[in-house]
């Protein structure tokens, strides 16, 4: 999958992970690769069809799936051994580049690398636990975006370990979801609707409301009307655009209040996610055919995360006291 949570930044995130599935891929259109795959399902897929190893059987790796596996690097191979790169570039199959899989994980670092967006999650919601009273009214909002954060990078986990028409849709919702509850609790905390008046508790009703409605439309259009890749990203880029708009003037607003440097953390946050989007704009064969840029978006993506549970404590601490904290 290409364009992978959170606040502003996030829908860059998820666009950069859904992005690449819409390129058109010539790999698995090659003479060479189906001739391949042809000859190796009648020699390896009959009644003794070839064994294959248990770790690969459970992450449901079958005899015509291993075909494809191994013409591909047998097809990228012998174009290399020809030609340079230059004369023959490498190719993508089925969208993905020819990664070498590891204990049957087709992108074992993307899987490694989301591993570690995971954890930055985890952490993050473990220090809102241990320094932010349960009383304070945001708390839950902020938990809540940790626990959708842990989802989403389970399944990109999940999708990068074995791609499927179901873990890609599980990946992409899970991914949707994320990008949405960073707007979501972003004009909760800008404009306080958890506070305990009438008129905020009933934008507050009206807005959760409206959002779930949001998500139920768009998982419903991509799953029963169309898998529209040009549609999603669309609809990921507006959602990310307003709360990329709220947190950015939010964090101003804060940092010429209280003048303290961890207000411009969201600004911050931004900006290295679109440093690391020339990543993906700048898309290149995997090195060692494991670690490619969507692998290294995915590792990018770990600080801005830290750093954003430290903004979170942080603000969420000043907002209790008052006090300014030292940087």
């Amino acid at each position: 999958m290409r364009l992978r949570t959170a606040p502003a930044w996030q829908t860059l995130a998820v666009l950069l992970l859904l992005g690449g599935v819409a390129l058109a891929s010539l790999g698995d259109r090659l003479p060479d690769f189906k001739d391949c795959v042809q000859v190796c399902k009648e020699a390896n897929c009959g009644e003794n069809a070839t064994p294959i190893p248990f770790h690969r059987r459970i992450l449901f790796w079958d005899c015509p799936a291993e075909c494809d596996y191994t013409c591909q690097h047998v097809v990228t191979d012998k174009r290399l051994a020809r030609d340079p790169p230059y004369m023959h570039p490498i190719y993508q199959f089925h969208g993905k580049w020819p990664f070498y899989r590891f204990m049957g994980m087709q992108e074992p670092f993307s899987v490694v690398f989301s591993l570690f967006n995971y954890l930055a999650h985890d952490w993050g919601m473990a220090q809102l636990r241990e320094k932010i009273p349960a009383s304070y009214p945001l708390r839950k909002y902020y938990i809540w975006f940790g626990y959708v954060g842990l989802a989403s990078w389970t399944f990109s986990m999940i999708f990068h370990t074995r791609d499927s028409n179901l873990t890609e849709k599980l990946d992409y919702f899970a991914a949707g979801a994320n990008v949405l509850y960073g707007l979501y609790y972003a004009p909760i905390r800008v404009f306080r609707l958890d506070r305990k008046e009438p008129r905020k508790q009933s934008l507050l009703r009206i807005w959760t409301g409206f959002c779930i409605l949001l998500y139920a439309m768009h998982v419903l259009y991509l799953s029963l009307w169309s898998w529209d890749y040009t549609y999603n990203m669309a609809a990921n880029v507006a959602v990310g655009v307003v709360a990329n708009v709220l947190w950015s003037g939010f964090s101003y607003v804060q940092y010429q209040r209280i003048g303290r440097t961890w207000a411009v953390w969201p600004g911050l946050c931004v900006a290295w996610i679109v440093v690391a989007m020339s990543l993906e704009l700048l898309d290149f064969p995997p090195w060692m055919g494991m670690i490619d840029a969507h692998s290294l978006w995915h590792l990018g993506t770990v600080l801005p995360t830290v750093l954003w549970y430290n903004f979170l404590l942080r603000d969420a601490q000043e907002d209790m006291t008052g006090t300014r904290l030292k940087d």
